[in-house]
């Protein structure tokens, strides 16, 4: 199994935090960063991939991990991470993949269980509205950023795109767990599709529609948060508080 991590944005909407290094390396609990609390997995994979971008080299010399390589998307200020993700493609062999948005904090056990399963699979959080009502004084904000999800029998119908009514029960964590064939069939797709500016849920979307692969979930009340801006930093800094 090899873990893919997703790291080529700058994140500007942290405005001056970012303007020497990338969002991964912002301090979030007692002088450790993102990517320090996503580097304590890298022991459960034969194989790391990191794909960097913005200020590549100062991530570079902050992971000194023995399984670890680093992919370059050159085009990281134009690009989405679909394209990050494609990259990688020479890099995984026949091996499955789970990939990794790096501006997210989670619980660790969510890894360890999705390492054990088989097919495609996403882990849905079950208790994402709580941390996000603090991200968000009103309903609107919410389902702006939140993203739909539509599932049925174990199989996720429908991901991404405009929550017109009601909010969804789950949210898409920036995890997910790809078998090399599916892959394989998803970096094909996207040669012919030819738009790099596609979002990572627009895309699955468009793979679910045209039934190139099928998507299971696993649902998690297990902590899970994602930092965009200030705010969310913020919020992070508090709660990491109080579960520690």
């Amino acid at each position: 199994m090899i873990l893919i991590i997703l790291a080529s944005g700058r994140g500007s909407r942290l405005g001056a935090l970012t303007k020497n290094k990338p969002k991964c390396l912002i301090k979030i609990y007692k002088n450790k960063t993102l990517i320090d609390y996503i580097s304590e997995n890298f022991k459960f994979f034969e194989k790391v991939i990191v794909v960097t971008g913005y200020k590549s080299e100062i991530l570079k010399k902050k992971l000194k991990f023995n399984n670890i390589k680093f992919t370059y998307n050159k085009n990281y200020s134009t690009t989405n991470m679909v394209e990050s993700l494609m990259l990688v493609k020479s890099k995984i062999e026949q091996n499955d993949i789970i990939v990794l948005y790096s501006d997210i904090f989670f619980d660790q056990n969510i890894l360890k269980l999705l390492i054990k399963k088989k097919n495609n699979v996403f882990p849905l959080n079950i208790n994402w509205l709580k941390s996000w009502k603090k991200r968000y004084k009103l309903l609107s904000g919410i389902k702006k950023d939140a993203e739909n999800i539509i599932v049925s029998k174990k199989i996720i119908k429908n991901i991404g795109g405009r929550i017109l009514r009601r909010l969804p029960k789950l949210q898409y964590m920036g995890i997910l767990k790809i078998t090399n064939s599916t892959f394989l069939k998803m970096h094909k797709f996207y040669k012919e599709l030819n738009n790099k500016k596609i979002n990572m849920t627009e895309f699955i979307n468009l793979i679910i529609k045209k039934k190139l692969a099928n998507f299971n979930y696993m649902t998690t009340n297990k902590f899970w948060y994602e930092v965009d801006n200030i705010q969310d930093l913020k919020i992070l800094r508090k709660e990491i508080k109080i579960l520690s």
